[in-house]
Order: structure tokens, then C-alpha cells, then sequence
């Protein structure tokens, strides 16, 4: 094939979506999508099931979920006559395809004439799917009801005609349904623009043509990725780490991993996981799965995102761990469990290719809800945030402060939007000081805040990494532990889960006080260059003790031309000896 009319249709179907993907974001209702971009767009192969272009402003954490979701659907619209133009199918089960019931699947079938081109699919992480919890984050949920409806595969549209009776099922179920049938209708809408943007490029081409373009494009990113897996240094990398708690047994959950680079093949081998929890902090296989890819495409980030990708991969994943959910498993703590997936990644590959791979980020989504019933109207409303943090340090570079989730990348509402749509007043939103894991290139730092609510509600928390923090890489040290308060009645009060708690009231005044950790540092801190320590400093993203005791500087105190003090940094005896000159 042409490698230009290559790279023109590669660029075209991915343009297509991430129209699909901005056009959801513009006309979504609820927050969640509109503001956070929790949602994605791919386009599919009909009998496969492999991506074949995915969009690029929705969530990694959909990277391969969704593939696997097609998959799963090809096999049962196989059984019931096949996919015909104008069906719509919709979904959120988790054991077979998805991440957690709020984000919920549409698969639509694209036909070229008679024939089944594509299949383009879209997730959007709905508000409230019903539960025990506003918002569907349930800290004590032990099975799978407890966090709400679930939708096996049925058909939205069948032929073109609207499933009224499968709407109104799921609205019933929800607490917010004005917003869920407006997310629904605009999810469903995107599939018309998905499919203009198909026609232009099957006109332009033929469907010859496109369809020898799409396989050449899973050869090459298949090629691509094995060329790099190649580059690593054969053997097996293991690495253990931890969960705090699942939110109903204070104990410690492990999560194992020995990848095994073999030529250019990997294999993740989770041998040794912990049992699937009592509580939500399991996820299915095929979310395991997603999320090693989703690590692989940090590492090696200019492969192409489609099915050849992930081709390089195999994976053993013990059947009752915690990475393989079964029914009536619980799995609302899927937005954690992914993070620690792709921590687990990082630490092991970091030992093979430490110029690649950095120390973990901070690990937690953290996912707070806040809901309750406006003062002015007594609309029920539901406010979604999930934690922004530090990633970790590399070989190149300090990790990024105040990032998005590395495995969902979900973002925290502004504050103005939150202000603006919720009883609630943000007291204070800040660069978390010495909350960085110290290094030779130090961790990004977490974030503080502190939402006041300013009528009666309920606040849960889903979160972890208190007790286990990020850990850093080549001698980096740990970011600082998640840290979760609350200020209730006026007084000071930490849940006994440490950063788990379902539906605790809070009064007109009472105070959340949340803070990320940072990501781990890499490399020993004694060498960071003390230039770098007083741009820190200078920052406030660290403190004076942490330049002096953690990285062995030496500080004087001189005036300023404001008439304050400025602390300057240089080398001390310490530094020296570590080899810093």
C-alpha cells in the first residue's frame, strides 16, 4: 500500500473519531462527560472485533475495553440474526466486557450497501446507574447490585425502531433521568455523525481500498510494537504491591506481576494476585487486560492505537483473583484497581528499561461523590470528582503535578462549573507541598482542596494508596500517602477505612479536606542538581526541610529586594559525596 494514502486514511479514521468524540463532549448534559470527557469513540472491525481507530480526547481506560465489549456483542448478535442497518445495541456488563455499570456501551453496525463495513461504538460514563449510592461508588458494596442496574446486551434500536420499553426500565432505575436520557439520546446521535465521515471515505476510496488500508494498518502497529517489545532484554520482571484495604476488611490486597519478555512477545503474568475482594476493588480480566495496554502505550506512545497493537500480548490472569471478577463480585473500585495495574506494569518494566519507564504516579482516582437535594428547588443532583495527582518521575524528566488519572485520564470538574451547578463552595485548591516522592527527577505533586457544603447531603469516597504509597524507581523515593479528613459538626473526623467511606452526612458548613499523593521519584535524590532544589523551593513544592534533610542541600538566608528573606540553595558535603560536584 502507498505509505502516503496510508497515513491519509489512518489520519482520517482516527479524525473521525475524535469528531465523535468532541461532538459528545459539546452535547452530553451531565458533567461527567461534558466537563470530565469520560467517554470514548473507536471504530471496529464487523467480524473481529479489533479497533480499528479510536479518538484521542476520550479515556485510555476504554483503549481496549471497548474492543472487547464488540467482541463480546459479535457473539451474541450472532446468534440472533445478525446486526441489520439502523440497529443500535446497548450494554454495561462488566464481567464479559466493561469497567464498572456507570459506563455504559452503544455499538451501532455501518453498512456499505448490503454489506457490514464497520462497526462504531461509543462509552459514556453515566451520573447514576441506580444502587445503594448516589453515583454508583460504593465502599461497602459486596456484590454487584449494591452498585446498580445492569444491562445485559439488548437492542436500543431494532431496524430503526426506538426500544421505548428498554428506556424506561433504565430511567426508573436511575436517579438522575432527565440527564441520563439526555446523555443517551446525544450518544446515540454521534453515530450519524460517525457515520457521514465513513461515507466521505468509503466514497473517496472504494471499499477495496479502505478495507487493504485497515489491515495494513493493524500489520504495521503489530510490526511497531513488536520491534520495541524486541528491544527489550529477555527474561521475567516481577513485582509485588498493595491495596490498603477493599473497603470491607482492613487488610491489605496484593496485586503480583511477572512480565515475561520473550523475543517479541510479552506476557503478564498475575500468578499470585489476592482472591477477589468482599468489597468493590476487583475488576474484570478483560479490564486487566486494557490496562496493561493502556501502560504499554505510556512506554512506547507513537504506536497507533488499533487492534495489531495488542496483538504482541498474552496474559494469565488466575480465575477468583481479584483481577478476574466473576458474578455477583463487586467492581465499583475499578477506578483504582486500573491505576495499580498500570503501577504494576511500570515497576516491572522498569527494571528492563529504566531509560523508558517511570516511577508510579499517584495511583488513586480517589472518586469522591457529593449528592443531596438543591436548596432553591429540591432537584436531586449528583457531583462526581475524581482525583487529579503526581506522576511519577523518569529518566528525563520530574513527573507531572496535578495530573489526570494515568489510566482513565477523567478530569476534575472546575471549580466555577462546580460552584455554579452544586450547593458547595470550594474553601481552598492547591499544589500539595512535599508531596512528591524525592529523586534525582522527583514525582509531580498531588493536589489539596476542601469543598464546604452548603446544604444537607451525603458524601462517599472510593479511594486507597494511605497506607501503600507510589513508589519510586532507581532509588527514587515514595510520593506521600492519600489523605482524607473531614470536618463534621465542627469536628475533626478521619473514616476508619482511612480513604473509604459511603454516605456520610454532612450539614450546611461542614468541610471535605481531600489530598493526592505525588508520583514516586526516580533516580537517588542526593543528585538532584541543587539548581532544580531552588526552583522547588522557589515553587513551593517542597519545604525547606525536604531541600535540607531529603536532598542534602545546603541553605542560607539572604534578603530580597522586597525586604523579605530568600532561601538560596547549593551544594552540601553530602551532595558531594554522592557524586554531585
Amino acid at each position: 500500500m502507498d505509505p502516503v494514502t496510508l497515513a491519509v486514511v489512518r489520519g482520517a479514521l482516527e479524525q473521525i473519531a475524535d469528531e465523535m468524540d468532541m461532538h459528545l463532549i459539546h452535547a452530553a448534559i451531565s458533567p461527567i462527560i461534558s466537563e470530565t470527557n469520560d467517554c470514548a469513540h473507536g471504530i471496529f472491525d464487523p467480524l473481529t472485533g479489533e479497533t480499528i481507530a479510536q479518538g484521542s480526547y476520550g479515556l485510555p481506560l476504554f483503549l481496549a475495553n471497548m474492543q472487547f465489549s464488540v467482541q463480546h456483542l459479535i457473539e451474541v448478535v450472532n446468534t440472533s440474526g445478525g446486526f441489520k442497518p439502523g440497529d443500535v445495541w446497548i450494554m454495561n456488563e462488566p464481567y464479559l466486557s466493561g469497567t464498572h455499570l456507570q459506563d455504559v456501551v452503544l455499538v451501532a453496525p455501518y453498512f456499505v450497501g448490503d454489506t457490514l463495513f464497520a462497526l462504531l461504538a461509543n462509552t459514556g460514563h453515566w451520573m447514576d446507574i441506580g444502587g445503594s449510592v448516589p453515583g454508583g461508588w460504593a465502599p461497602s458494596a459486596q456484590e454487584i447490585h449494591q452498585e446498580g442496574i445492569i444491562i445485559p446486551p439488548l437492542r436500543l434500536y431494532d431496524g430503526g425502531v426506538y426500544n421505548k420499553a428498554v428506556v424506561d426500565m433504565i430511567l426508573a432505575n436511575v436517579r438522575l433521568p432527565g440527564q441520563i436520557a439526555g446523555d443517551l439520546a446525544a450518544m446515540v446521535n454521534v453515530f450519524a455523525l460517525g457515520a457521514k465521515g465513513l461515507d466521505a471515505l468509503v466514497g473517496k476510496y472504494g471499499v477495496p481500498e479502505l478495507s487493504a488500508c485497515i489491515a495494513q494498518m493493524m500489520e504495521s502497529s503489530e510490526t511497531q510494537m513488536r520491534s520495541y517489545v524486541a528491544e527489550i532484554p529477555d527474561g521475567a520482571y516481577t513485582v509485588e504491591d498493595f491495596f490498603d484495604n477493599d473497603g470491607i476488611e482492613d487488610k491489605p490486597l496484593t496485586i503480583a506481576l511477572k512480565v515475561v519478555v520473550d523475543g517479541t512477545d510479552l506476557n503478564f503474568d498475575f500468578t499470585g494476585t489476592s482472591d477477589a475482594a468482599k468489597g468493590p476493588m476487583n475488576v474484570a480480566t478483560s479490564t486487566a487486560k486494557s490496562m496493561c495496554y493502556v501502560a504499554l502505550k505510556h512506554i512506547f506512545p507513537d504506536v497507533p492505537v488499533n487492534g495489531g497493537a495488542f496483538r504482541p500480548t498474552r496474559f494469565t490472569i488466575p480465575r477468583g483473583c481479584l483481577l478476574a471478577a466473576e458474578y455477583p463480585k463487586p467492581v465499583g473500585g475499578t477506578t483504582d484497581v486500573t491505576q495499580r495495574v498500570v503501577d504494576a506494569v511500570f515497576g516491572a518494566l522498569a527494571q528492563a528499561i529504566p531509560e523508558k519507564v517511570p516511577a508510579a504516579a499517584f495511583g488513586t482516582a480517589g472518586v469522591m461523590t457529593l449528592s443531596g437535594k438543591r436548596p432553591d428547588s429540591a432537584a436531586y443532583y449528583v457531583a462526581v470528582y475524581p482525583y487529579p495527582g503526581g506522576y511519577g518521575g523518569s529518566h528525563v524528566s520530574d513527573g507531572l503535578v496535578n495530573g489526570t488519572p494515568p489510566g482513565s485520564m477523567a478530569k476534575f470538574m472546575s471549580v466555577e462549573m462546580s460552584e455554579h451547578r452544586y450547593p458547595m463552595r470550594f474553601e481552598y485548591l492547591k499544589i500539595r507541598e512535599d508531596s512528591a516522592g524525592a529523586g534525582l527527577h522527583a514525582g509531580g505533586c498531588g493536589t489539596a482542596y476542601g469543598i464546604r457544603a452548603l446544604s444537607n447531603c451525603v458524601v462517599s469516597i472510593l479511594g486507597d494508596r494511605v497506607d501503600h504509597r507510589p513508589f519510586g524507581v532507581q532509588g527514587g523515593q515514595p510520593g506521600a500517602a492519600n489523605a482524607v479528613e473531614f470536618e463534621v459538626g465542627g469536628k475533626t473526623w478521619r473514616p476508619p477505612m482511612r480513604s473509604k467511606v459511603e454516605k456520610l452526612a454532612l450539614a450546611n458548613g461542614d468541610i471535605v479536606h481531600l489530598a493526592s499523593p505525588g508520583g514516586g521519584g526516580f533516580g537517588d535524590p542526593l543528585q538532584r542538581d541543587p539548581a532544580m532544589v531552588q526552583h522547588d523551593l522557589d515553587e513551593g513544592l517542597i519545604s525547606r526541610a525536604t531541600a535540607e534533610n531529603v536532598y542534602g542541600v545546603t541553605i542560607e538566608e539572604r534578603p530580597n529586594a522586597s525586604g523579605g528573606i530568600r532561601f538560596c540553595v547549593s551544594n552540601s558535603e553530602r551532595q558531594k559525596a554522592a557524586g554531585r560536584d
